[in-house]
């Protein structure tokens, strides 16, 4: 375990990568908790709105976000330059990724039901940021020898394999098991191998004349939806708040 800590975890170059990840979380749960606040009327915080112009957060975080990037590129992964522009990006980051459904839906859907999406995105980032941190390197890199390394065709043929996954389970509208096995090698195996989901590409394209591949595929994201909608909306709930009630119409 301690031989693991130091060579993943405090690996020169992985400091500022983990300092981002910190001001990252950081970031996202003090906005949320003073969001929230707002929300409900208590302590000093109020909405900024300049000349009745409300001004959102993923403004700042935008700004703070590429002043943090092109700092990072320029500093490199070693001093305390780099460190303070991967906090700048972690804290820019957190504050764009916060009010990520307002940037998907080109709306206020702050507190609706479609603001859920902002959670499940950082919780995805959080993710894939502990798992570089952890030491899995896109496609398994690390994982090969020396001479594998230099055998181009070899490493080729993997990019492309696992790439194709990645693109089949994109097309059946499995985006989290996608982007995960961007980083875990063949993780998107199982997401390629497996039903589409109703409503993606692949399920509009190949089972248009295929009547029980839809229905199984249906039935299979029923009982999924059913047995973990209700524990993934229970935790975006607690991490970000319970959305809006809306009433149903007359």
């Amino acid at each position: 375990m301690s031989h693991w800590w130091h060579r993943n975890i405090l690996e020169p170059g992985k400091l500022p990568l983990l300092l981002a990840l910190l001001s990252f979380l950081f970031t996202f749960l003090v906005t949320r908790t003073i969001t929230r606040l707002i929300r409900a009327g208590r302590g000093p915080f109020r909405n900024i709105s300049p000349g009745g112009l409300h001004i959102h957060h993923v403004v700042p975080g935008v700004v703070l976000t590429v002043v943090g990037g092109f700092g990072a590129v320029g500093s490199g992964r070693h001093g305390i330059a780099a460190c303070i522009c991967a906090v700048v990006f972690g804290i820019g980051a957190g504050l764009v990724l916060d009010e990520f459904a307002l940037i998907l839906h080109l709306d206020d859907v702050y507190w609706s039901v479609q603001g859920r999406r902002s959670v499940e995105v950082v919780v995805l980032a959080a993710s894939l940021g502990m798992l570089v941190i952890g030491g899995f390197s896109p496609l398994g890199v690390n994982d090969m020898t020396a001479q594998e390394q230099h055998d181009r065709v070899s490493l080729i043929s993997t990019l492309l394999v696992n790439f194709s996954f990645v693109l089949v389970a994109l097309l059946k509208g499995k985006a989290r098991t996608a982007i995960v096995g961007v980083l875990v090698p063949f993780v998107a195996l199982f997401g390629a191998i497996r039903l589409a989901r109703p409503g993606s590409y692949w399920a509009r394209r190949c089972y248009r004349r295929r009547h029980r591949a839809r229905a199984r595929a249906a039935l299979r994201a029923y009982r999924h939806d059913r047995r973990w909608h209700r524990l993934s909306r229970a935790f975006q709930d607690f991490i970000g708040g319970a959305p809006d009630r809306v009433e149903p119409p007359r």
